[in-house]
């Protein structure tokens, strides 16, 4: 198995909601190669996703659409009854109106993503998964998906989107390899998460709570900007990979999507289909 030299680090952005402040996005951004933000159904406001989309273009961060249910009470992480029918005009709400931010500023979208129980939710019921998938092939299926679990992704793939895997560095795994997800998000030690983050991209493993490995090969990882300490953690974890050689690149570029040219369905992206990791889980 040949290492990688390239990985995406992912963030969830845009999470502030009114005078309700979440994050320090301006100081992530440097450290990152994509960020998915807030589309107003866990949190964001219209002025949060502009100042948040504004801000990505400025570093060069690739922008998805971080999707979720209508839950701004619960951030997002309360699991809700809704039909795939439904689901799949959620997103097509949520995702326009992201687009619509990222087109006024003059960039493009580049991916998609649930957030919280609906992250759950799509690991658990394929249903869900491929109407959030639907949603994408009727706007933009050069959008790439993010996902988890290899079972579900492959459903998905089957709407004519790619669909990616990921993985993460800052959160536990049990040991069945689920993620165990935290109410409220803690403060990781910096340089245990890099080190994390650094055996992902060079082993392709990663440790479960009970101490046993598992295998992940994605092509990138996600990291959470609601951390405490999250600033801290991406600068730990960029200067650990970088000073292995190891490029931090969009996910569009480092599967060779490209984002320019004219608009959603006048140009191709990549061939459809799956780049899985190979854990069931939910974040």
């Amino acid at each position: 198995m040949n290492p990688r030299q390239a990985i995406d680090v992912n963030v969830d952005m845009g999470e502030s909601f009114g005078r309700w402040k979440l994050g320090d996005d301006a100081g992530v951004m440097p450290y990152i190669s994509s960020a998915s933000i807030a589309c107003g159904f866990h949190a964001g406001d219209p002025r949060t996703m502009r100042e948040t989309v504004a801000l990505a273009l400025e570093h060069g961060v690739q922008i998805g659409a971080h999707v979720a249910v209508p839950d701004l009470l619960g951030f997002g992480r309360r699991r809700m009854a809704v039909s795939p029918k439904d689901l799949t005009d959620y997103c097509t709400y949520q995702i326009g109106a992201l687009a619509a931010f990222v087109r006024a500023e003059g960039g493009r979208l580049g991916h998609v993503k649930p957030h919280g129980a609906l992250y759950a939710m799509c690991s658990n019921d394929p249903d869900l998964a491929e109407a959030v998938a639907r949603s994408i092939a009727e706007l933009d299926p050069n959008l790439l998906l993010l996902l988890m679990r290899e079972d579900v992704i492959r459903g998905a793939a089957r709407q004519g989107v790619r669909v990616v895997g990921e993985a993460f560095v800052d959160l536990d795994y049990d040991a069945d390899g689920e993620l165990i997800i935290e109410a409220v998000k803690t403060a990781r030690d910096p340089e245990q998460v890099a080190a994390r983050a650094l055996r992902l991209v060079r082993e392709r493993k990663l440790t479960k709570i009970d101490g046993s490995d598992f295998d992940v090969d994605v092509p990138t990882f996600c990291l959470h900007g609601d951390a405490p300490n999250a600033v801290d953690v991406a600068r730990a974890v960029r200067q650990r990979l970088e000073a292995e050689g190891i490029a931090i690149t969009p996910l569009a570029e480092l599967l060779g999507v490209a984002r320019d040219g004219p608009g959603p369905r006048d140009w191709h992206a990549a061939p459809t289909g799956a780049d899985t990791g190979h854990e069931p889980s939910s974040a």
